[in-house]
């Protein structure tokens, strides 16, 4: 049986010889003064699966008694939970505290970057406040519109011959508006966007978000059929093909997550899960000028290659973890300092959730560069380890 003594709050150690060699070998605890020195966590995965013994002043402690003593703490059974998921699955998790190389692990990808252009329009609208909607006066400019540049639907959603109606939604509107091309016969601009902000506080960094990817060329709808702000189209896309044959779909979806917002991750979560059922890359947009929060990760990883589990000293952690629970909300600002510590850390950012059921999903989130571009963007992709 494996033994350990319980010494502090932080210090857990392997009661006797044969039990620290057995956890060496497996990549549990840290050397201290000539003694295995465990985690917490460690100490309670081991009790809990490995039926690790654990004394304290002679008596035996056991999990819920050990566990108890950090209740209060927060992530604490979220930390647990994401750490007993990786290592069931025959993978090495270490504590933050532990020593790796740099590895350079964590990678930008690069988005392509076109330019905005539009012929010169004069347009006229009638803008309908509650529906925060623009309908077009010139069918035949509302119909070019929408042909050559995406912007609004001309007759019916994938259907522009059934009907005359050209409409606008409310960040074409403004958009169109700011380019001098769409004048609305019953309201300004700044009357507008005052509507549009008291009908939902985070309109303006919405806003800001779909003018980033307007203005590089980009194609940005409405993402509501797939749980989220927007979908997005590359620089060049129509509503349908150069012959007609058909509808052109979009591979990716956008989030807004601004900096001074506060996210369910069950709620979060549920939109990624819905991009990716219809094979849609989900998009994380963190705008807004706010500083970052400091928010530390709370393990390294070890994946694997070609088939076999890799480990400390034969291989570099290719991952960073960040365990949350279903029920929790993060900021803006604290994602973006979870991120931030693991591109300085060069690995991998992982997000671990647990449900209450214990069951942990992960979700691999990977930087983009939007040249040009002042806010945060991210691939976030569900992760089977």
């Amino acid at each position: 049986m494996l033994e350990l003594e319980y010494k502090s709050k932080n210090s857990i150690y392997a009661g006797d010889q044969s039990t620290k060699d057995i956890l060496q070998r497996g990549f549990f605890g840290s050397s201290s003064r000539n003694r295995l020195r465990l985690s917490i966590i460690e100490a309670l995965y081991l009790i809990d699966v490995r039926n690790a013994r654990c004394t304290r002043n002679g008596a035996e402690t056991s999990f819920s008694e050990l566990a108890a003593m950090f209740s209060k703490h927060k992530r604490f059974m979220a930390r647990y939970l994401t750490y007993k998921d990786w290592r069931d699955r025959g993978l090495v998790i270490r504590d933050m505290g532990h020593k790796h190389s740099a590895t350079n692990k964590n990678p930008i990808k690069l988005y392509p970057s076109g330019k905005f252009s539009l012929a010169h329009y004069s347009l006229h609208g009638a803008f309908f406040w509650s529906d925060m909607t623009t309908i077009i006066s010139e069918k035949e400019k509302g119909r070019e519109l929408y042909d050559k540049y995406w912007f609004g639907q001309y007759g019916s959603y994938k259907a522009a011959d059934r009907g005359q109606l050209s409409k606008l939604d409310i960040y074409e509107t403004i958009f169109l508006m700011e380019k001098g091309v769409l004048a609305e016969k019953n309201a300004t601009k700044p009357e507008i966007i005052r509507a549009a902000t008291a009908r939902r506080r985070d309109f303006p960094r919405l806003y800001e978000v779909y003018r980033d990817w307007r203005e590089k060329g980009y194609v940005i709808k409405t993402g509501f059929k797939f749980g989220t702000h927007f979908r997005v189209y590359f620089p060049g896309a129509r509503p349908s093909t150069a012959n007609g044959a058909g509808w052109t779909h979009s591979r990716h979806v956008i989030h807004v997550f601004p900096k001074d917002s506060r996210l369910l991750i069950s709620e979060w979560a549920r939109a990624i899960r819905v991009a990716h059922s219809v094979r849609k890359t989900f998009i994380l947009a963190v705008p807004g000028s706010a500083r970052e929060k400091k928010m530390s990760q709370d393990f390294i990883l070890y994946h694997r290659k070609g088939g076999e589990a890799e480990s400390p000293g034969t291989s570099s952690p290719r991952y960073v973890m960040l365990s949350l629970g279903e029920e929790e909300y993060i900021g803006g600002r604290e994602f973006a300092g979870a991120i931030a510590e693991a591109k300085r850390m060069k690995l991998e950012p992982i997000l671990a959730i647990a449900d209450r059921e214990t069951a942990v999903t992960y979700y691999k989130v990977r930087q983009i560069r939007l040249p040009g571009s002042d806010s945060d963007y991210y691939e976030i992709d569900w992760m089977q380890p």
